[in-house]
C-alpha cells in the first residue's frame, strides 16, 4: 500500500494556495476546503443579489450554480473530483432509461455501491491516512441526493397516491428532471463540498423562485399575524451562523491540537492516570473534536441561506425560519439529556436521508437496516461499525432505562433537576464512549481504547434487561 503524503501540506486538489498553507502551518487540503467555502458564500450573495428570479431566468440560475460547483470540485479535489462526476451520469442515465417500477432500486444499488468501492479504494491508497477533505464528502453527498430523488420520482410517477405517506406525497416528483436541472440540483455550488442533502422540490423551487413562498403558504402566514405576504432576508441568519462558524475555527484551531484524540491510546497515558482521569480525558477531547464538525457545517448552511435557500416558514413567535437545510443544533447537543435527542440533533440531514430512504421503505426490520445504511455510507473503516453497534446498545439500554425510571422523578421539580443532570452526565460520557472508535478508525486502537475503559458502558449495556432482539424493531 502506499504510504500518505506527509502533513500538514498535501491535497489532491490544486496547490495555488500552498504558499498560504505553509504560512498558517495548516494542511493544504483544509486550506483548500476552507478558501472554496468562503468564495461559495460571497457568489451565493452576488447569486442572490445578481441573479435573483426577478434577474435572471431558471436556466441561467442552474448553468451558474452548476459551472461553479464543478469549478470548487476541481479545485479541492483534482482528477478525484471524477469520481463524483461520473457516479452523476451514470445516475443520469439510470433516471432515463431505467423503468419507473425500477429506478429507485437501480440508483440506490448504483450509487451505493460506487460509494463503497470508493470507500476501499480510499483505503487502499491512504491506508488511513486519510485527508481531513478529500472527494468522498462531497461523494456522499451527492449519493444521498441522487437515492433521493429516485425515490422521490418513484414516488411521483410509479406510486398511488394513497400508497403515500403524508411526507412521501408532499415531496413525490411529478416528471423526470431535465440534464441541467440534474445537474444543478446534484452539483450546485452552494452544496457541492459540504453539503447539506436537500429535497428535489425545495431546490427547484429556490431556483425558479417560489421556495419562500412556498414555505409561507405551508405555515399559514396570515396566522402568523402578518398582514401581507412577508418578505424575508437571510441576513441576520447568515451573521449569526457566521459568527458561529468563527467561533468554532478558532476553537478548532486551539482546543484540537492542544488536546490530540491519540492520547487516549497512548501507553503512558493509560498506565499512568486513574480510570476518571481517562474518563475525563476523554469528555475533553472528544469536545474538541466537535468545533470542526461545527464550523463546516454552519458554514455549508450560512452559504445557502447568502444564495436566499434555506427558508423554512415561521416559528410560533413570528419569526423567520432559516433552519431547512441545518445540519445541527449545537444547543440541544451539548444539553441533551438522552442519546436519542443527542443523535436527532447532529447529522440532522443525514437522519432525514436515513429515513426517508431506508427506516420509512424497508420491508422488514427497519432499525437494523438504517443502521446497516449508515455504516456502509459512512465507510469501511471498522472504527465505524464499532461506533454503530455500540450505538445499537448504548440506545436500547438509554431506552429500558428510561422507561422504568423516568417516572419516579416527574413528581416533583427539584427531582426533575436532578434526573435531567445525571442523565445529561451519561449521556455525554456514552457519547464519547460511542464515537471514539470512529476518530480511531482500525480495530488495534478501538480494542485498546475499550480495554483502558474496561468495557464499561458495553457491560453495564448488557446489564439492562431489554427484550431480546428488540433492537430490530426499535424507533
Amino acid at each position: 500500500m502506499a504510504e500518505a503524503p506527509s502533513l500538514p501540506y498535501r491535497t489532491t486538489g490544486s496547490t495555488l494556495l500552498h504558499p498560504l498553507s505553509r504560512l498558517l502551518g495548516i494542511p493544504l487540503d483544509q486550506v483548500n476546503f476552507v478558501a472554496c467555502q468562503l468564495f461559495a458564500l460571497l457568489a451565493a450573495f452576488w447569486f442572490r443579489i445578481y441573479l435573483s428570479p426577478s434577474h435572471a431566468s431558471s436556466v441561467v440560475r442552474h448553468a451558474f450554480a452548476t459551472l461553479f460547483g464543478i469549478y470548487f470540485a476541481v479545485f479541492c479535489f483534482g482528477w478525484y473530483s471524477l469520481h463524483i462526476f461520473v457516479l452523476v451520469m451514470m445516475s443520469y442515465g439510470i433516471m432515463n432509461l431505467a423503468s419507473i417500477s425500477n429506478i429507485h432500486r437501480y440508483s440506490f444499488a448504483v450509487a451505493i455501491g460506487y460509494l463503497t468501492l470508493c470507500h476501499i479504494s480510499r483505503l487502499c491508497i491512504f491506508h488511513y491516512g486519510i485527508l481531513t477533505t478529500d472527494f468522498s464528502g462531497p461523494l456522499m453527498i451527492v449519493t444521498q441526493k441522487i437515492t433521493t430523488l429516485a425515490f422521490q420520482v418513484h414516488d411521483g410517477i410509479g406510486r398511488q397516491a394513497e400508497d403515500l405517506t403524508a411526507e412521501q406525497s408532499r415531496l413525490a416528483v411529478k416528471t423526470r428532471p431535465s440534464l441541467l436541472e440534474y445537474l444543478s440540483y446534484l452539483l450546485n455550488f452552494m452544496s457541492i463540498i459540504a453539503g447539506p442533502c436537500s429535497n428535489y422540490k425545495d431546490y427547484i423551487a429556490f431556483i425558479e423562485g417560489r421556495h419562500v413562498h412556498m414555505k409561507l403558504l405551508e405555515v399559514n402566514w396570515k396566522q402568523k399575524g402578518y398582514n401581507r405576504l412577508p418578505d424575508p432576508s437571510p441576513t441576520g441568519a447568515v451573521a449569526y451562523k457566521l459568527c458561529i462558524t468563527l467561533v468554532s475555527l478558532l476553537l478548532f484551531l486551539t482546543l484540537t491540537k492542544s488536546f490530540p484524540v491519540t492520547y487516549i491510546i497512548d501507553n503512558q497515558f493509560i498506565n499512568k492516570t486513574s480510570f476518571m482521569s481517562r474518563l475525563g480525558y476523554l469528555y475533553v477531547v472528544t469536545q474538541a473534536s466537535k468545533p470542526k464538525y461545527y464550523f463546516a457545517w454552519t458554514l455549508a448552511d450560512a452559504v445557502n441561506n447568502a444564495a436566499g435557500y434555506g427558508f423554512n416558514g415561521i416559528d410560533e413567535r413570528g419569526n423567520f425560519r432559516w433552519d431547512l437545510l441545518s445540519n445541527l443544533n449545537i444547543w440541544n447537543i451539548e444539553t441533551a439529556t438522552s442519546f436519542k435527542v443527542y443523535l436527532e440533533n447532529w447529522n440532522i440531514q443525514t437522519a432525514a436521508w436515513l429515513k426517508r430512504v431506508c427506516y420509512d421503505r424497508a420491508p422488514f426490520h427497519p432499525t437494523a437496516l438504517t443502521f446497516i445504511l449508515s455504516a456502509l455510507w459512512h465507510g469501511i473503516y471498522p472504527g465505524y461499525y464499532f461506533t454503530f453497534l455500540t450505538g445499537i446498545l448504548i440506545t436500547l439500554a438509554a431506552r429500558a432505562i428510561r422507561n422504568s425510571c423516568r417516572h419516579y422523578f416527574l413528581s416533583s421539580e427539584p427531582l426533575k433537576v436532578i434526573y435531567d443532570i445525571i442523565t445529561w452526565f451519561v449521556t455525554q460520557l456514552a457519547v464519547c464512549y460511542t464515537v471514539a472508535p470512529f476518530v480511531l478508525l482500525a480495530v488495534e486502537p478501538t480494542i485498546k481504547f475499550y480495554k483502558s475503559m474496561y468495557f464499561h458502558m458495553h457491560i453495564l449495556g448488557l446489564l439492562v434487561p431489554t427484550p431480546t432482539m428488540s433492537w430490530i424493531s426499535l424507533g
